[in-house]
């Protein structure tokens, strides 16, 4: 796990958790009021996701097979 790999995991963690928080409080303002505890730990989970699945690959620091650079 190099430092590239760091940079492009975190900034793809931080994209799905904006995703994730945006989705959340949509869903939550129509049916009730923002719980934002909830949608805090909705992203923190989404965020560890990101990152556990970046584990596997990331296209933007692999050679071009799929594999890690």
């Amino acid at each position: 796990m190099t430092n590239e790999w760091w940079k492009a995991a975190g900034v793809r963690a931080i994209k799905t958790g904006a995703q994730v928080a945006i989705g959340v409080i949509g869903a939550t303002t129509v049916f009730t009021e923002v719980d934002w505890r909830v949608v805090g730990g909705t992203v923190v989970l989404s965020v560890i996701t990101s990152l556990l699945t970046s584990l596997t690959g990331l296209p933007e620091v692999s050679k071009g097979d799929g594999s890690d650079a």
